[in-house]
């Protein structure tokens, strides 16, 4: 079985900073894709920036160039630096990544349990 763990949630004041982390761990042959999702209280889950296992990335306009999105393939695990945080970036942040968990296995989706992140004064 393969698990996501995130880390790194709390509670900042607005112009302040944090790093989540979002770690694999179990029998894992190969992570491709991964993202970060956030939820707020009464909204949709909506992405907030997706990376390959090569690297390229992908974010969306309401964090482009506030946030950043990367990986350790070697440690299986996947930051988000954000910074200028605004209270409307308060959400539980969750991890999602597709999961190969064998050579000759299927491709499957894995979630994390979610960090909150908390933005006020």
């Amino acid at each position: 079985q393969v698990q996501l763990v995130e880390s790194g949630g709390g509670l900042v004041q607005p112009g302040g900073s944090l790093r989540l982390s979002c770690a694999a761990s179990g029998i894992i042959f190969r992570i491709y894709d991964m993202v970060w999702y956030r939820q707020a209280p009464g909204k949709q889950r909506e992405l907030v920036a997706a990376i390959t296992r090569g690297g390229a990335t992908n974010y969306a306009d309401s964090v482009k160039g506030r946030f950043t999105i990367s990986r350790d393939n070697a440690k299986n695990t996947m930051y988000l630096r954000m910074n200028s945080l605004k209270p409307e970036d308060t959400a539980a942040y969750y991890c999602n990544a597709q999961v190969r968990i064998g050579v000759r296995d299927d491709t499957y989706d894995y979630w994390g349990q979610g960090t909150q992140v908390t933005v006020s004064s």
